[in-house]
């Protein structure tokens, strides 16, 4: 480092002179959002210890930094939720899938309400492609439970179901918040919503 560089050492710098600077700038707006700051570009930029002009080789504007953050959520549900599918019991997974789903909002709340909420740019093709993948895991997942008793509304009902559960947890309306009786809560919820549809 010469004399004229003052960008402050660590991880993010470190992870800049790899080549990851993408990757350092999103763990940055990130870390900002959950400060409860605005992730604008120059203040990511600050955040990773780069120039300001450096986070627009990888994105163009705000929304499109955004729209990343967005798609890596939307992926990392994604994943936790075939996880929890391949590795649940027969006859499991619908539950498993739903334990997944309002964990990872549990674990990760201020990333999930930016997937979801107002400020997500709705418009952008990738994120638009990272959501409808999660919703298609969990709906091949219920026709294959019960494909005779399969519907679009009928689908559209459960993940309503588990997505409204992951909300009411993180705006605090649910008395069971605690790790485990919360897996209970949302396994008990769940399995209610099953037996209903069975009959």
């Amino acid at each position: 480092m010469n004399n004229r560089d003052l960008s402050p050492p660590g991880p993010a710098r470190e992870a800049y002179h790899h080549g990851d600077l993408a990757t350092a700038l999103l763990d940055g707006a990130l870390a900002l959002l959950a400060q409860g700051h605005e992730p604008s570009l120059r203040a990511v930029a600050r955040q990773a210890g780069v120039s300001t002009m450096a986070p627009y080789r990888h994105y163009a504007d705000k929304d499109a930094l955004l729209a990343a953050i967005a798609v890596r959520g939307l992926t990392q549900l994604h994943d936790a939720v075939l996880a929890a599918d391949r590795a649940a019991a027969p006859g499991r997974a619908l539950v498993a899938q739903a334990l997944a789903y309002v964990r990872y909002a549990h674990d990760n709340p201020v990333l999930f309400r930016l997937m979801f909420g107002p400020t997500r740019p709705r418009a952008d093709e990738a994120v638009c492609d990272a959501a409808q993948a999660v919703k298609t895991l969990m709906l091949q997942r219920l026709v294959s439970e019960a494909p005779e008793q399969f519907s679009p509304d009928r689908a559209i009902g459960c993940w309503s179901l588990v997505h409204g559960l992951a909300m009411l947890v993180l705006d605090g309306l649910l008395d069971d918040t605690d790790p485990n009786p919360l897996d209970g809560l949302v396994e008990r919820v769940v399995q209610t919503m099953l037996e209903g549809r069975q009959g």
